[in-house]
């Protein structure tokens, strides 16, 4: 048994000493550096390579940087800036001029009403002309003849408190007209409504041939115009986020449509309820239009502390993007990195990225991980 033992023994020896010659046989040209050898462990986030030194690590510096704190919004108009259209004509809409989502000019037609309230307001301004016309008479009669001793001055004074009553009544009356839009020197049935102010029609009450005013439609408003130059920005801050946050503070605006696009505002208002189911307050931002904000976008508001913190800073190719995620590697133990999830910050100046949260100041990371991963994927 020992003799058989031995013998194959010796003929296993033989089999690896004739790999191992064809290995040598195949091996790269002296003085190359052989391929690094990764191998994947238990946990999927260590790597075991047989080469650490062929990738680098660098220390992350440490940079100190305001606090920031980014929540999300939405456009909205300045209710301050909001002006409604007011038909005071009871009646008939006869032709629209405009229409929801038209840009107009102050003193445009917008629409036109046939309203039989023109006619009583003409009828009364017409007999307070009259009524006037003829106590100026009257007056001017007991003038002359209190000059000539003929009447009191009783008589004079009913007769000018006469004139001026007579004239209240018809300016009155005039206002009236004036109210309705009517030209008392041209009247007509049809009341022309105008805007108000330049803006944007942001609602639309009336349709043609619809009732207009508050006795027949129940609503005396016919469009709303907004003006869009001042916009606000409306977003939910949680409860333990407040603080950060005071009245007057500037805040950077970033829109999803225009990711390239970046506007400043400044805060107006911090609401003083809190949303009880999801515990935020209601923070607005008021900002300039530059004519790219539309009501109803979703944007990301970035508001500074005056308070620093420190964040780490790595070189860019440190940083690997994969499934919208970053990751980083770290050195875990002898011939192991581990893969670790960071969240980056702004990019620096020397192709340098910020990081926040994930690794401190000063831990080393692989310098450039699309090395190492190109290495991963080669196995």
């Amino acid at each position: 048994m020992n003799r058989k033992f031995i013998c194959a023994a010796i003929g296993c020896l033989s089999v690896l000493a004739s790999v191992t010659a064809c290995k040598k046989e195949f091996s790269p040209a002296a003085g190359a550096p052989p391929a690094p050898q990764v191998a994947q462990t238990g946990d999927m986030s260590l790597v075991s390579v047989d080469a650490p030194g062929q990738f680098p690590l660098v220390a992350a510096e440490a940079r100190q940087a305001p606090a920031e704190l980014k929540v999300t919004g939405a456009v909205f108009p300045d209710i301050a800036r909001e002006i409604p259209v007011i038909s005071l004509a009871n009646g008939r809409v006869v032709d629209i001029k405009a229409r929801l989502d038209d840009n107009v000019k102050k003193g445009q037609l917008l629409l036109k009403v046939q309203s039989p309230d023109v006619a009583g307001a003409f009828d009364i301004y017409l007999k307070a002309a009259n009524d006037e016309k003829l106590a100026n008479k009257a007056y001017a009669r007991a003038q002359t003849l209190f000059d000539h001793g003929a009447v009191s001055q009783a008589a004079l004074e009913q007769a000018e408190d006469t004139e001026k009553d007579a004239q209240a009544d018809l300016t009155a009356a005039e206002e009236g007209l004036k109210t309705l839009g009517v030209d008392k020197s041209h009247p007509s049935s049809v009341v022309n409504v105008y805007a108000p102010v330049s803006g944007v029609i942001v609602a639309q009450n009336v349709t043609q041939a619809a009732a207009a005013g508050v006795n027949l439609s129940g609503s005396a408003t016919a469009f709303t115009i907004a003006d869009l130059s001042v916009v606000w920005i409306v977003c939910d801050v949680y409860e333990s986020d407040i603080p950060k946050i005071a009245l007057g503070q500037t805040a950077q605006i970033r829109l999803n449509a225009y990711p390239d696009r970046v506007l400043t505002g400044r805060v107006g208002d911090i609401g003083p309820v809190l949303d009880p189911g999801i515990r935020t307050a209601k923070v607005r931002i008021e900002i300039p239009n530059p004519g790219i904000l539309k009501l109803g976008m979703f944007v990301t508001a970035t508001f500074e502390s005056k308070t620093k913190e420190t964040h780490a800073v790595v070189p860019a190719p440190a940083v690997l993007h994969l499934h919208d995620r970053d990751w980083v590697f770290v050195p875990a133990g002898e011939k192991q990195f581990k893969r670790v999830e960071v969240h980056p910050g702004a990019m620096l100046p020397g192709n340098r990225q910020e990081v926040l949260s994930g690794i401190a100041a000063g831990q080393q990371v692989v310098s450039n991980v699309l090395q190492l991963e190109a290495t991963l994927e080669a196995q």
